[in-house]
Parts: C-alpha cells; structure tokens; sequence
C-alpha cells in the first residue's frame, strides 16, 4: 500500500519537474529566431496578380538578377505598422529593390493602408488567401525574406524590423550578396 502512495504522489512531481524543464528550455530561445526550411534554397515558384493592377501579374522570375527583399505585410496587421517607417526609409536611401507579399487582406483595405501610410514597395503581389505566403514557410506577418540573384533565400526574418535589424543583420547580408557569390 505504500508503494501505491509513493507512486501517485512521484508521478505528479515528476510531470510537474518536466513541465518546469520545459518552461526553462522556452525562455532561453528568442521566438524571432525560428527555423526556415528556405535558407539556402530557392524561393518556392509563384505568380500572383499585382495588388495595383489586377491584369498584371508578379512571380518569381520578376525577382531574379539582382538582391531583393520580400516583405509579407497585411493592413490588418499592427505589428506592420510599426515596421512600415523603417521600410519607407530604407528604399528611400537605398537601390536594393522591396517587394510586398500582401497577405490574407481585402483588395480594398490593403490599398487604403497604403494610401494612408505610405508604399516603400517597388512591385506588390496580391496573395488573398495566403497560399504562396504559406509555400514561403510564413509563420506569420510580418516576414522579410532577403533573396539573392539567383532566387535563393539567404535570410529570413520573422516579426517587425527594426532600424537595427536592417542596420546589423539585413545591410551587410544585402552587401555582402551583391560583391561576393555565396
């Protein structure tokens, strides 16, 4: 009988030490730095109409011969809000071309947003039911996805950038691709 007691009193103990372990484990991981199954590979195919001009479209092959950003927005998304001031000012200052990826939005509303805050992008395409985000490994908006030449993606960056993401992690890579074949 005691042996009974032990054991439904050392069961709970040790899926409470787990649960612990695994809380631990959690806090030690920035969410940001989540694992993409496209680094260092090409960027899935796809073509999409354009968001301005529904007769024209936008794919992959639009995007190769040089270094690009592929940002994932949506005006619904408030974290794209904060990111959006960075990327007007980026492709003000710089000759790196920016492409959207408007996800899982109203025709409508994405336009409005764009009216009211501004549109950093050279071309945008028009993803209404998310199915090319989702081939790109979206985890969710906003994503940027640097691309070079070649159609292989070099980086990913999950969640808002910020004026030290693009300063430290996104600039240098850009540099880096555009002297050197990786």
């Amino acid at each position: 009988m005691s042996s009974g007691i032990q054991t439904r009193y050392l069961l709970p103990l040790l899926l409470f030490v787990a649960v612990i372990v695994l809380f631990i484990y959690g806090l030690g991981h920035d969410p940001r730095k989540l694992p993409s199954a496209l680094i260092d590979k090409p960027l899935p195919e796809f073509e999409l109409a354009q968001l301005y001009d529904v007769e024209s479209s936008l794919s992959k092959k639009d995007l190769l011969g040089d270094v690009s950003l592929i940002n994932v927005w949506a005006s619904w998304c408030v974290s794209c809000r904060y990111e959006h001031p960075i990327l007007l000012d980026f492709t003000r200052s710089s000759e790196i071309a920016l492409y959207g990826l408007n996800y899982k939005d109203a025709r409508e509303d994405a336009l409005r947003w764009l009216q009211q805050y501004g549109d950093p992008y050279q071309l945008i395409a028009f993803d209404p039911l998310g199915r090319t985000a989702i081939d790109f490994g979206l985890y969710g908006v906003p994503e940027t996805y640097v691309m070079d030449k070649d159609g292989i993606v070099r980086y990913k960056h999950v969640g808002p950038i910020s004026q030290q993401d693009l300063n430290e992690t996104i600039l240098p890579l850009i540099k880096k691709l555009r002297t050197t074949t990786i």
